[in-house]
């Protein structure tokens, strides 16, 4: 049973690759079924941002299951490109530190943005909707939200707030130095359309055009943020008094073209326009850039500006890293549990533990044995011990073999309450610690 992660993202591949291997979230529950019909693959969630598409699965073999994600990801791709040049793969200790630093968005074009963990959180759920997950993932990814959370709240990865949205503001404040009296047009209603338009507006911008293929939820907008619904149709007529456009939608298309904007600026008398695509797949054709008073950025160009306002957020960064590592620790040791070997030994010694503990009890009522007839107990109760426990132990060894064999070792530990124990143990050696510092307390004064 291996954990391993194929993927790429905006450090690895550049907008048409990524957007190539997007996964619409009303179509993740066919492409986990497709993942688990792999020979190797026994549990898999499916991660797809904007800048990052990631496949965290449980395996029976780490090469095994890299071939099923390499394949899966090839059939999967939209471009004539070398696939391989832009997967990275992540597996074992690895993977789970990949994680983890992702949940912490430590892995974001933007350190510290607020936005991933949630991303994440819904890439599990339809994984765990749709029967993708189970023991091991569902740990991991649960346990990765808490460290993200945690570095959330132990450092200050979180402050002086950067984004993508933010940063497209920061970019059209480079070129129009003073956004007051700006006309701005949204395309797109969603999130990330409403948090570029509050950062416009803090920064001056007092007219808003929103436009959205929904009318009503470009109205929902509207009353949000004070701005002006626009119908969809009316878009390119409504543009021409525009001089920045920003769009953030989920067409599959692109939704503006060479065509469109210079019909756009012919009316606008060439005066300029400045444009930012911040959606994947990009709404707006990069031939649109050919047009002389045409200003066009996609979501990469953005990284520059994004450069700019991450030297505190590194900083806090490094206190992020140590505490990933104790939790990277802390995973390892539960998975450890699930080796048949350890559980094995484990259940052997409790059930040791409880032999003893009633030949114990039954000698108090017996009176005195003779060395003979205790022998003749011990021997009795140990063919007993060994008998019940031939045959689940003959299994657990047998169920390794299989893609899923860790899943009857962690059955096993549930059912003789393994961990519970070891959670007992860990109680009983904390209240021993602290009734030793108490004595010593007590000494000393």
């Amino acid at each position: 049973m291996q954990i391993i992660v194929s993927g790429l993202s905006h450090k690895t591949a550049p907008v048409e690759v990524r957007e190539a291997l997007a996964f619409p979230s009303h179509e993740l529950g066919g492409h986990l079924n497709q993942l688990l019909s792999k020979k190797h693959i026994s549990e898999s969630v499916i991660l797809s941002t904007c800048n990052r598409t990631e496949i965290y699965a449980v395996a029976s073999d780490i090469d095994g299951g890299k071939k099923d994600l390499t394949d899966f990801l090839k059939d999967r791709c939209k471009v004539d490109c070398d696939l391989s040049e832009h997967l990275y793969f992540h597996d074992s200790v690895s993977a789970i530190h990949h994680l983890f630093r992702v949940t912490s968005s430590l892995d974001s074009m933007i350190i510290g943005e607020g936005q991933i963990l949630g991303q994440v959180k819904e890439a599990y759920s339809h994984a765990f909707e749709n029967d993708a997950t189970n023991a091991v993932l569902n740990k991991l990814f649960r346990k990765s939200f808490a460290v993200g959370k945690r570095v959330r709240t132990d450092t200050d990865i979180g402050e002086n707030a950067v984004s993508i949205s933010y940063s497209a503001v920061q970019l059209a404040k480079k070129v129009f130095e003073d956004l007051s009296g700006k006309t701005v047009m949204i395309i797109g209603a969603g999130k990330m359309s409403e948090l570029t338009t509050k950062h416009l507006q803090s920064n001056g911008v007092e007219n808003v055009l929103i436009a959205n293929r929904s009318f009503n939820r470009a109205v929902e907008l509207a009353k949000k943020i004070h701005g002006t619904p626009i119908q969809y149709d009316r878009m390119l007529d409504e543009m021409v008094r525009a001089d920045i456009v920003i769009t953030s939608t989920g067409s599959p298309d692109f939704i503006l073209n060479k065509k469109d904007m210079k019909q756009v600026l012919s009316k606008r008398r060439r005066q300029p326009i400045f444009l930012i695509d911040i959606a994947v797949p990009r709404d707006i054709d990069p031939k649109v850039n050919d047009i002389g008073s045409a200003y066009l950025y996609n979501i990469d160009d953005l990284k520059s500006v994004v450069d700019s306002n991450l030297a505190e957020r590194t900083r806090e960064a490094k206190e992020a890293v140590k505490i990933i590592s104790f939790e990277v620790t802390e995973f390892l040791s539960w998975l450890s549990t699930l080796e048949v070997v350890p559980t094995i030994a484990e259940l052997r010694q409790i059930a040791e533990r409880i032999r003893r503990t009633e030949i114990e009890k039954a000698q108090n009522k017996l009176g005195d044995l003779s060395e003979a007839e205790l022998n003749a107990v011990n021997a009795l109760t140990n063919g007993i011990i060994n008998k019940l426990l031939h045959k689940p132990m003959i299994k657990a060894k047998e169920s390794t073999k299989s893609k899923n064999g860790y899943i009857y070792v962690e059955s096993l530990r549930h059912l003789f309450g393994l961990d519970d124990e070891v959670e007992e143990e860990l109680t009983e050696e904390a209240t021993s610690k602290i009734k030793v510092k108490k004595h010593k307390h007590v000494g000393a004064s």
